[in-house]
């Protein structure tokens, strides 16, 4: 009896589910938001006590099914229809990045720091922070970048030109603190890397938030406060 009582809560558990695969499901499955990442989770959750537990008529199970199917597809028709509540149960891209310069402030409250930044571009085939000009940090977690203009993709091959060495960018600087075996690594010492941050109106390292280095192409080094956005150069 408990296993004819099992398989029916099974059978009909999966055509809920189905049924709400199908009206809802994409966001579920892709994890569209951390809503809609917990939503599916309790969702399991809900299915599998049903199933499992005895004394939960096939009814019960019916019913909260129902009930939270009920309520995601209400969020989502709600967040459809205006704008202030899809920012509620969405929420909105942030800004850790522009005009080439990141912004600290934004990046801690998407609770983030400059290792999980660096890891999240490195995703996107982007190695070195001076290639951004803008970084946004989705909803979902995923990050959306757009290069400068420089760094946007061309081929050697368009130009008809030769290929050349590549470099691996080597953070020097993070989070105001010296990263000193990467300074050594690049055969440089800290009175070469104080005279870059000087010649950059910078006086200490614990006013840098982040410093890279480059070959062939420099330092680069952003302040936690720079004094203002400035365009970046094309």
């Amino acid at each position: 009896m408990e296993l004819l009582q099992m398989s029916i809560k099974l059978v009909i558990g999966f055509f809920l589910l189905f049924l709400l695969v199908r009206i809802i499901g994409k966001k579920l499955i892709d994890q569209y938001t951390p809503f809609h990442f917990i939503s599916a989770i309790v969702l399991s959750e809900l299915l599998g006590n049903a199933v499992y537990e005895k004394n939960v008529p096939i009814t019960h199970m019916l019913f909260t099914l129902i009930i939270w199917g009920a309520l995601l597809f209400l969020v989502d028709y709600l967040a459809q229809k205006s704008l202030l509540l899809r920012q509620m149960f969405e929420g909105k891209p942030s800004v850790v990045i522009r005009n080439g310069q990141i912004d600290f402030e934004q990046l801690k409250k998407s609770r983030m720091n400059i290792n999980q930044l660096q890891s999240l571009l490195r995703q996107s085939e982007i190695f070195s922070i001076r290639e951004v000009a803008f970084a946004l940090i989705e909803s979902n977690g995923s990050i959306s970048v757009l290069k400068k203009s420089k760094y946007q993709k061309t081929t050697l091959k368009d130009f008809n030109m030769p290929n050349h060495a590549v470099y691996l960018p080597i953070t020097l600087i993070k989070d105001g603190e010296l990263i000193k075996e990467n300074l050594e690594q690049i055969n440089k010492d800290d009175h070469w890397l104080t005279n870059q941050l000087i010649a950059k109106g910078i006086s200490k390292i614990e006013n840098v938030l982040f410093a890279e280095w480059l070959e062939n192409d420099g330092i680069i080094v952003i302040p936690y406060k720079p004094v203002q956005y400035q365009n970046f150069p094309s």
